[in-house]
């Protein structure tokens, strides 16, 4: 049974989608892909992208044909692109295309986004580049989402998008950035996008409930967007002196390396944010960058 027979019966059942549910079939990455990130460095954003992903083994490692495909961007503020509030549309379309590339039956993009959904998904620039890109631009229906029972100590039960969990493949693609609560929002703080529900509620226990909705969604592949990162003021930005050009975009399969190596473009460790450290001790992931094998380029 694949991942959406599953669901349609535990929806037509009445059931709650529970953790072990999903865990196997959220999960793609292979043991010796967990180890490995990509960093590319370059003034083309489309190559330092296609490089990144390529050196971990290319798009076709990750998806195959006829999958239907989720990629989530960050794309919740009306900011235009030089921001850095949102991820950077060519990043986005450029996974797309690369997707379709492998054999995608259908890639879907969405997010629920903080400011009016109708200016951010034009503002980000995203709606477009991704619709060129051949990819299913879509808004949230609220109707859509299902109660997930993530086991977790805080987040606990809460409904999440059912595109995700329907989806055979899902691809993270987060913008770094400052955040006021969390110091900065990366991989696993995205996933917040895919939450329904009064999200504020969290808050009070963020780092917790970050880590558990990440030990639920485990995606196939993280593409941290690196291009411009946005240094205070986050997660909204405003002022353009706040955004810091670095060419960069990372790629690997845990989540947690992904933030932990994000965290040092700020000049922080991954220790230092508490979602990090906590999905470490989970054993969700690696915030030990030392035991990574970190590949490096320059495009």
């Amino acid at each position: 049974m694949n991942r959406r027979d599953f669901l349609r019966l535990s929806t037509l059942a009445g059931l709650t989608i529970t953790m072990e549910g999903f865990r196997g079939y959220l999960s793609h990455s292979d043991a010796a892909l967990n180890n490995e990130l990509a960093v590319a460095q370059g003034s083309s954003v489309e190559k330092i992208t296609r490089a990144a992903i390529d050196t971990l083994g290319g798009m076709k490692r990750f998806v195959s044909k006829g999958d239907i495909v989720v990629v989530k961007p960050n794309m919740a503020w009306d900011r235009t692109p030089e921001y850095a509030a949102n991820t950077n549309p060519e990043v986005v379309a450029t996974v797309v295309k690369m997707c379709f590339e492998a054999g995608a039956k259908k890639v879907k993009v969405f997010d629920r986004t903080v400011n009016d959904p109708r200016r951010c998904y034009v503002q980000s620039g995203i709606a477009d580049a991704a619709k060129a890109a051949g990819a299913e631009v879509l808004h949230i229906d609220h109707r859509r989402f299902k109660d997930v029972d993530t086991k977790g100590a805080h987040l606990k039960t809460w409904p999440i998008y059912v595109d995700v969990l329907e989806a055979d493949k899902v691809i993270n693609i987060p913008v770094a950035k400052h955040h006021g609560l969390a110091k900065l929002t990366m991989a696993m703080k995205n996933w917040m996008g895919v939450m329904g529900g009064s999200r504020g509620a969290i808050h009070q226990k963020l780092d917790e409930c970050i880590a558990e909705l990440a030990v639920f969604i485990n995606p196939t592949l993280t593409v941290l967007d690196a291009v411009r990162i946005l240094t205070a003021n986050g997660p909204q930005g405003g002022n353009l002196a706040d955004v810091k050009k670095i060419d960069t975009v990372v790629v690997g399969t845990d989540q947690v390396a992904v933030d932990s190596y994000g965290a040092t473009l700020f000049g922080m460790k991954g220790s230092d944010l508490g979602y990090v450290r906590i999905a470490h001790q989970m054993g969700k992931g690696n915030m030990d960058l030392s035991k990574m094998n970190i590949k490096r380029l320059k495009v």
